[in-house]
């Protein structure tokens, strides 16, 4: 029993980890894009009402793009279905990026409300600290070093060829 337990968590975080390596790359940026919007009265206002809710209230704001974008998903399978896989995975890639952006900034503003809702309370803790594990083991493996390498060394040439 202890194997197959072993073997479904090693099976979930092999094909979560493209799923946290996308959220890891695209949580903070596309959080601090969102944020710029705050410079509007109207957004402002938004994202200080989001602050004040209450761990129910807050809750159900996180939820809300996960749910706004369900439509969204279905159209892309919609689309696969009917043959236009470019167009699928367009609306897909959209969708990902614009609701990675919602959740991470709704997340940053309502976290201290979430808290308070014990169970989240003790679980995010536990799943932060597995996800940052498993990154870091992805990070630390040999593949992920060779393709950063990689990464570095066309970024330079890159910038010698524009700079040259």
């Amino acid at each position: 029993m202890r194997f197959f337990i072993r073997f479904l968590r090693a099976l979930a975080a092999a094909l979560l980890v493209p799923i946290l390596l996308f959220e890891e790359w695209g949580w903070e940026p596309l959080a601090a894009l969102l944020r710029r919007l705050a410079r509007l009265p109207l957004w402002a206002r938004l994202e200080d009402r989001l602050r004040e809710l209450p761990p129910w209230g807050a809750l159900l704001a996180f939820l809300l793009p996960v749910l706004l974008l369900l439509p969204v998903k279905v159209l892309a399978l919609f689309l696969f279905g009917r043959g236009h896989a470019a167009s699928g995975v367009t609306v897909l890639v959209a969708a990902k990026l614009i609701g990675t952006a919602f959740v991470a900034r709704i997340f940053q503003l309502v976290e201290p409300a979430l808290m308070r809702i014990p169970l989240f309370a003790r679980w995010y803790p536990r799943w932060k600290a597995w996800k940052d594990q498993v990154l870091t083991l992805v990070r630390e493996s040999r593949p992920w070093r060779v393709v950063r390498a990689l990464n570095r060394r066309l970024a330079r040439g890159w910038r010698r060829l524009r700079e040259g």
